[in-house]
């Protein structure tokens, strides 16, 4: 039997048809850009019109999605699409589909995975995925959050918009950046997401260029143009500026990483997620390194009396880039049995 599975983000879709043969094996796959198509249905219907011959046509599958999903419908957060589980189902005569979060559903991959797929960052003891909670924190474009547990049979995963809640903090500069991004962006609130986030990172580094030692850094007008055209990809500048050894950028990119161990801390603490932590999104294989370091894990554990309970959790980084469509192909798997 094959399987649909799909990964639609506000920018791209990946569409694939995947199979069982003691591990899920993928048979066919697409990339589609999501701003060409009005919606969804369409672009499911021209790929699986166009599927090679020799591949059979599932009637099951399951579609992760960059937005919350309620009662089988959903609104992408980056996108204006607004999805309908049995809507899609009948344009396509599909026998039963499902739509998940696109975070939710990296919890039903995890115990598939294969060992390129991902990178232990903290290694304390062996991860026990059958006893205990997992939880996932993935910056991307914006900030995912889930956790999962093991029912005895099978692993359940519980969606959360955990991204968006206030962001705090810490220390006069992450005030100050506070302050500062509030009043740019003429927010009345500023949520985890517009900080720990690949976004996040522009932000940072546009605050930082506004300081008075940075007036003729040469990322400065590059900056003042990302706010509004994102086609310009400010964050890897800044990693890239990093890794020269451009000071700044330096100061900016290890601002960004402590606040992400500091809020991946506050998660692991908030699930007492002992089945393992796992960071993820587009940004965990572009940081890898910085993730690695104690920049990162150091504000992760640093909770005062709980230190040594951070310090005794697994740690692990998805750095398949194409986790997430694996994750829905494991899904429909499973709806399909």
């Amino acid at each position: 039997m094959n399987y649909l599975a799909g990964d639609i983000g506000g920018t791209k879709t990946l569409l694939g048809i995947f199979g069982w043969e003691g591990e899920i094996i993928k048979h066919y796959q697409k990339r589609y850009l999501s701003s060409d198509w009005n919606s969804l249905e369409p672009m499911l219907v021209d790929f699986l019109r166009n599927l090679p011959n020799d591949i059979k046509q599932p009637t099951t599958g399951c579609l992760a999605l960059a937005g919350p999903v309620t009662n089988g419908k959903c609104k992408l957060t980056n996108l204006n699409w607004e999805l309908c589980q049995q809507a899609i189902c009948k344009s396509i005569g599909f026998d039963s589909i499902e739509l998940i979060n696109d975070i939710c559903v990296l919890i039903y991959g995890i115990p598939y995975l294969n060992k390129d797929q991902f990178i232990q960052i903290q290694t304390p003891k062996k991860t026990n995925l059958n006893n205990g909670i997992i939880s996932i924190i993935a910056s991307g474009t914006g900030l995912g959050i889930a956790k999962g547990y093991f029912d005895g049979k099978n692993f359940k995963a519980l969606p959360s918009e955990g991204g968006h809640k206030d962001f705090s903090a810490h220390s006069a500069t992450e005030w100050d950046i506070y302050q500062w991004l509030k009043s740019d962006l003429k927010l009345e609130r500023l949520s985890l997401e517009r900080i720990i986030s690949g976004n996040g990172l522009g932000h940072i580094a546009r605050w930082r260029l506004n300081q008075s030692d940075a007036s003729s850094h040469p990322l400065r007008k590059i900056a003042e143009i990302w706010v509004n055209d994102k086609k310009v990809d400010l964050p890897a500048l800044v990693s890239q500026s990093a890794s020269n050894g451009d000071r700044i950028m330096k100061e900016a990119l290890n601002i960004w990483l402590s606040l992400y161990g500091s809020a991946a801390g506050d998660l692991a603490l908030h699930e007492l997620c002992q089945g393992g932590l796992w960071i993820g999104g587009g940004t965990a294989p572009k940081q890898l390194a910085g993730i690695r370091s104690a920049t990162f894990l150091e504000p992760m554990k640093s909770k005062g009396r709980f230190y040594k309970y951070l310090e005794n959790i697994p740690v692990m980084a998805l750095i398949d880039p194409e986790v997430g469509l694996f994750s829905a192909a494991c899904r429909a798997r499973m709806l399909a049995e």
